[in-house]
């Protein structure tokens, strides 16, 4: 009786995170739901929320944000670094020939800074030049 009790919470908890980040449309809230989902199948209800906060982009933009620091990047009109692979969320940029630039404090992004890809807003690890976050 216990196992269904935890299987069935485990269930709604999942879709309640699948459709939250369908609504969403991406962003941190589709990370979060992977990661609540694949947390759920391993772990339980314990498992979809550590997964759940695990799957989002700590310290990235929100999906609320996103479109506002678009806006603002646009608004800056800093060049764009042409990279010939996948503009991706773990892609490496080179280490020299991009330009990083400090995200304003009012985004609420720490440890990363932004740069613009392929006219794409992307942020970046600046230790690693990985890409954490593609701004949609």
């Amino acid at each position: 009786m216990r196992s269904s009790l935890i299987l069935a919470t485990t269930l709604l908890a999942a879709s309640g995170f699948i459709g939250a980040a369908q609504a969403q449309n991406g962003g941190a809230a589709a990370g979060a739901t992977t990661g609540a989902v694949g947390g759920a199948i391993v772990g339980g209800p314990v498992g979809a929320v550590v997964g759940g906060v695990g799957g989002a982009v700590v310290g990235g933009l929100t999906d609320r944000d996103e479109p506002r620091f678009r806006e603002y990047v646009v608004k800056e009109k800093h060049p764009s670094y042409r990279y010939k692979e996948e503009v991706r969320v773990g892609a490496e940029l080179p280490s020299s020939g991009v330009t990083y630039y400090e995200v304003p404090s009012e985004y609420g992004v720490k440890n990363y800074r932004y740069t613009v890809v392929n006219d794409r807003t992307v942020l970046v690890d600046p230790r690693t030049h990985r890409i954490e976050q593609v701004v949609e």
